[in-house]
């Protein structure tokens, strides 16, 4: 999407978002006409709610390593069980039994 209508959506100025670009909190990607991401609007969003509920700017980095980090993680649990589930039954079983709870 282009940088205004991002501004618009994100309910954010223009200097505003120039410095969470600078800082790395957001990272537009392309050109002008599709410069933003409907990932940058979430992280526009959190980072406004994480400013509401006091974070400030030195912990806003983290949280968003942390959260970035975490969405790493789930993407490669899902991978991994779509590889699980295209094994046979008895692999599966075999796996799923290595990993229960004791």
């Amino acid at each position: 999407m282009r940088r205004s209508e991002f501004l618009v959506i994100a309910h954010i100025e223009a200097q505003v978002l120039e410095s969470w670009v600078s800082a790395g909190w957001i990272m537009p990607q392309g050109e002008e006409d599709d410069y933003l991401s409907e990932i940058d609007v979430a992280r526009a969003h959190l980072i406004n709610d994480l400013n509401e509920l006091g974070a400030n700017d030195d912990a806003i980095p983290i949280i968003l390593d942390l959260i970035d980090h975490l969405h790493g993680t789930r993407n490669t649990l899902q991978e991994l069980l779509v590889r699980i589930h295209a094994q046979p039954e008895m692999t599966r079983q075999e796996i799923l039994s290595g990993i229960a709870p004791k």
